[in-house]
């Protein structure tokens, strides 16, 4: 049975989250904590299989926690627990960056945490957080290496010879995929010689605070995908959360359309119809990239689109991934070209789109 410590100031949200946990044969919430304070004295003389943390709390908030574990190099496999205000998808961006594995969208009171979507999301989570076989501790971001990666790769690409026909990278990423996309996407070149398209599987309202992350960090252009955009080189565009990304052809441009199908796959941006879209491009090759995260989500829509277009698939290997499923799916189906360790993604990236 998987032991969860739970860390929340308020007393009916931490008892109806044990109620949820507890419910669950898997697990067990074995201990409870009001503060990050509390919680990192735990977490020094115990260890866990996974963490609930709350945010906002007295004496220690729970990002506080987060670089206290960073600092002490304290294992934790911590799980955020997050309002869909702005400032508190800035946050859960802050956290995510300070070793967190993923999130889940609280609701604003206990009632609504007694919601089967809340419930079915959280044990969901935990599920796939605490059979994970990424380290419990990761290093933290670091500009220096990132600027190093970039400038190596710049000059290997340089020297591999012109890559001739349009080209197009298309990314699914879910569970520590905001974590992955960091050590990916700030690592590609400014001169990437095609635009990047990204569905990370996130409630509505998080993923304009994750693209404005990753435009701080990088050299490529990173925005929220609106309704019309068109796809230019030197841009990365990230699927909004709770739409379904396509892309299409019209008036001689590639441009983004959103549709509003039910989930697919259990999420929405559903990636399957983002691939599936790229089959009616004009683009000679698409080089998917399928990161950490749970499901199949990328697998259909790349079958489809081996049969009408020219792909490179690449799949983030099991070690590094915080959950080995989306890639272990595309690796089972035998579409995987290349699977890779996440430091090795945008290398390979690189490698088959050139740079300018």
């Amino acid at each position: 049975m998987k032991k969860i410590l739970i860390v929340d100031d308020s007393a009916l949200v931490r008892r109806v989250l044990c109620d949820i946990i507890n419910k669950d044969e898997r697990f067990q919430v074995e201990d409870r904590a009001t503060n990050g304070l509390e919680a990192l004295e735990l977490l020094t003389n115990k260890s866990y299989d996974a963490v609930v943390l709350d945010i906002n709390m007295p004496k220690m908030n729970g990002l506080e926690l987060l670089k206290q574990l960073q600092k002490r190099r304290i294992p934790a496999r911590v799980i955020m627990a997050s309002t869909d205000t702005k400032e508190g998808a800035k946050v859960t961006m802050d956290a995510l960056e300070l070793g967190a594995i993923d999130f889940v969208h609280k609701p604003d009171n206990a009632v609504g945490c007694r919601r089967d979507s809340f419930q079915n999301r959280l044990i969901e989570i935990l599920a796939a957080v605490t059979e994970s076989k990424m380290p419990s501790f990761t290093k933290p971001f670091s500009m220096d290496e990132v600027k190093n990666s970039r400038k190596m790769v710049d000059l290997l690409s340089r020297h591999e010879g012109k890559l001739t026909g349009k080209r197009v990278v298309a990314i699914a990423s879910s569970t520590g995929g905001p974590k992955a996309l960091q050590s990916v996407i700030p690592k590609l070149s400014g001169k990437l010689n095609a635009p990047v398209v990204i569905v990370q599987h996130m409630p509505s309202g998080f993923t304009a605070s994750l693209a404005e992350r990753l435009n701080s960090l990088s050299e490529l252009t990173v925005k929220e995908a609106k309704e019309g955009d068109e796809l230019v080189t030197g841009t990365v565009y990230i699927a909004m959360g709770g739409k379904h990304l396509n892309v299409n052809f019209t008036g001689g441009k590639h441009v983004v359309h959103y549709s509003d199908e039910p989930p697919r796959e259990g999420v929405k941006p559903c990636a399957d119809y983002m691939y599936e879209s790229l089959a009616q491009s004009k683009y000679d090759t698409v080089v998917c990239v399928v990161l950490t995260g749970m499901g199949a989500d990328g697998t259909k829509g790349i079958s489809y689109l081996k049969d009408k277009k020219k792909i490179h698939v690449i799949a983030q290997n099991e070690d590094s991934c915080a959950v080995y499923g989306m890639p272990k799916n595309v690796v089972n189906a035998g579409m995987a070209n290349q699977v890779v360790p996440l430091e090795q993604v945008a290398q390979e990236i690189m490698m088959n789109v050139g740079v300018m």
